[in-house]
């Protein structure tokens, strides 16, 4: 049922973001790609992915943080695919520090990039799913929607964020064919949390392995990482009928950090 409808995934040339959309193109989903760093190999796979099915790729790379580029993401999206069908906010960024030695320019960053990022996409995209008569948004929320890590105050305080206003529009929209829900996820091994496991590694003086099992021990008691591609198959049920009255969720997957 999703060949042929158009997700913009934002932040997915790698890691959660890019295992969402090699999900959605093996449904036959179109793709718009965003984020920064290498962009032609992650186009590929995404491809190759979707190739049974003629998938069409597109990359724009809007800076998350600036209204005026988000909104020239959407208006390339319309323009080339005809409209977004599917909004993934996945985009974000992290810092750790005690909060009152925070950077304000990275508190400012985390907060537009995390949690503004997708008030501004969602405005822009709700129109044109109203008026097509079905869409969906996902927005990736993580356990630090639902609970709290000490030093990661910026970080906590826009996922919890992003968590309030996935109901708030769940709500808006919910007699509506749009439904919108997050994605929280707890360790997932992207680049991003590989650098953690290194700083671990480094300063325990021990191997990379250990030191994923003490980073994993002290949150996740299932002592394994959630995996892109979980998150991208969740993806696709929360895109699915059968989870067409899914509505203003926060749907932890997370290896019972938070049943603790």
């Amino acid at each position: 049922m999703l060949k042929g409808k158009t997700a913009i995934v934002t932040g997915s040339t790698s890691g959660i973001g890019l295992g969402v959309a090699l999900s959605l193109a093996r449904q036959g989903v179109n793709i718009v790609l965003n984020g920064f760093g290498e962009v032609e190999g992650p186009k590929a796979e995404v491809a190759a992915a979707g190739q049974a099915h003629g998938i069409k790729v597109g990359y724009h790379g809007a800076d998350m943080s600036k209204p005026a580029e988000i909104e020239a993401l959407m208006a390339y999206t319309d323009a080339e695919f005809g409209g977004c069908d599917i909004l993934v906010n996945n985009a974000g960024i992290q810092f750790v520090a005690p909060v009152e030695e925070f950077p304000v320019e990275r508190w400012d960053a985390i907060i537009a990039i995390n949690l503004s990022s997708a008030f501004h996409t969602t405005r822009l995209a709700l129109p044109g799913m109203k008026q097509r008569g079905w869409g969906r948004i996902i927005n990736l929320a993580s356990v630090h929607g639902l609970v709290a890590s000490a030093q990661k105050s910026a970080y906590v305080a826009a996922k919890h964020g992003l968590v309030g206003f996935t109901k708030a529009v769940a709500l808006e929209t919910a007699t509506s064919p749009v439904t919108v829900n997050a994605i929280c996820p707890g360790w997932v091994l992207t680049p991003l949390v590989q650098k953690q496991v290194d700083a671990r590694a480094l300063a325990d003086k021990v191997d990379g392995e250990e030191a994923k099992r003490r980073l994993l021990a002290e949150k996740q008691p299932s002592l394994q990482f959630t995996t892109p591609e979980q998150l991208g198959e969740l993806t696709v049920f929360l895109c699915s009928d059968a989870a067409s009255n899914v509505r203003g969720q926060a749907w932890s997957l997370d290896g019972g950090w938070t049943a603790q």
